[in-house]
């Protein structure tokens, strides 16, 4: 689905839940399209900048309510949070309610669809303004037939230890790596941050279990049409209790040539829920590649060329270190594409390229 979201500038809420790791929404907005972010809100953290909680952002305020951040101009207020169950915090809506009066719009990747919320729907009508629900999927999807798995373009799905470990942001950052080195690159967003960054794409985990392949498989065809790249954000994780099932459907369904696994090394149990999952130990990096590997081997051969650190809650040292470690005991190219840039996963990606690209051409029949 497709979303015209260029052109507004946002109030994102957080309210209560500004930080690195509780609003990933808001955070990305922040990371990727700054230059459409006026303010964060959060009562919490108001007079702070946004550098001040997330170490990168620079001055751009936190406020402390609607009306405050309505001094900035935004023309939208974006729900910057993703929590677990993608309900909307009862405390919200007084927020929602001031902003639709005062004529913004609303985007939200919660699963409760805005939009089909009586009030604010009515609110939304009667203001003339548009409420944008990014986990909305459209309701022709098939199921997959693996077509993905024909296209020319090499595909790469970012895979996890577990969920919210960067595998949206490794693969932006590894786009853009590709770009600067004029390969043409197909970002296929697969969840609500994705689409709100790229302005199209169908978030998976809000679809029904039989079609999430098959979603998976029209976002890839689509991203391939004039690329030589394939970029397929991932979700959630093969191992998480909670979201495996639309990690294995994403993973059969976008028929990936490659994998890039991401992985934050002082993460110990599965993330969310309170702290619901610390009864299970993470896998290492090793035991996660063969775990993802074999997942798809019955239906292609595919391997993971890669490895993305998630290394913000380490110094440098410690970081550059762990990074070393895991490129020895993997014989793979390793890196924290936000802290020390994309490229090793980038020149990986391509040479892959380059690779399908000599065979298909190996195999061309003849011309007459």
């Amino acid at each position: 689905m497709t979303h015209d979201l260029s052109t507004y500038r946002y109030l994102v809420v957080t309210e209560g839940q500004f930080g690195p790791l509780t609003s990933k929404t808001a955070n990305s907005a922040v990371r990727f399209i700054p230059d459409r972010v006026v303010c964060v809100l959060d009562s919490t953290q108001a007079g702070r900048t946004v550098q001040d909680v997330l170490g990168f952002g620079g001055a751009l305020p936190v406020v402390g309510t609607v009306e405050e951040g309505l001094r900035l101009e935004p023309t939208a207020l974006l729900v910057g949070i993703a929590p677990q169950g993608g309900g909307l915090p009862e405390a919200w809506r007084p927020m929602l309610r001031s902003a639709i009066a005062a004529g913004l719009h609303i985007v939200s990747g919660l699963h409760l669809h805005l939009g089909d919320d009586p009030e604010l729907a009515r609110l939304a009508a009667e203001h003339g303004v548009r409420i944008h629900d990014l986990r909305k999927p459209p309701a022709d999807l098939p199921v997959s037939q693996g077509k993905a798995r024909l296209i020319d373009a090499y595909s790469v799905l970012t895979v996890g230890t577990d969920c919210n470990i960067g595998k949206m942001t490794a693969g932006l950052h590894i786009r853009d790596a590709l770009t600067e080195r004029r390969v043409r690159v197909g970002f296929a967003a697969t969840g609500q941050t994705g689409i709100l960054i790229e302005g199209w794409g169908i978030a998976v985990d809000a679809v029904v279990a039989d079609f999430i392949g098959g979603a998976a498989e029209r976002l890839v065809l689509q991203a391939a049409e004039g690329n030589d790249v394939v970029l397929v954000e991932g979700q959630g994780s093969l191992v998480h209790p909670g979201y495996s099932g639309v990690t294995l459907g994403l993973l059969h369904g976008s028929m990936p040539d490659a994998m890039i696994l991401c992985h934050q090394p002082t993460r110990g149990c599965p993330y969310g829920g309170g702290n619901a999952y610390s009864w299970m130990p993470l896998p290492s990096v090793e035991e996660m590649i063969r775990i993802c590997e074999g997942a798809i081997a019955p239906l292609r051969p595919s391997k993971v060329i890669g490895v993305s650190l998630v290394t913000f809650d380490m110094d440098e040292d410690a970081a550059r270190a762990e990074i070393d470690r895991i490129a020895q005991v993997t014989g793979l190219p390793v890196t924290d594409p936000v802290r020390f840039g994309a490229g090793p996963l980038a020149e990986a990606i391509q040479r892959g390229a380059d690779a399908k690209r000599s065979a298909r051409a190996g195999s061309a029949p003849a011309a007459v």
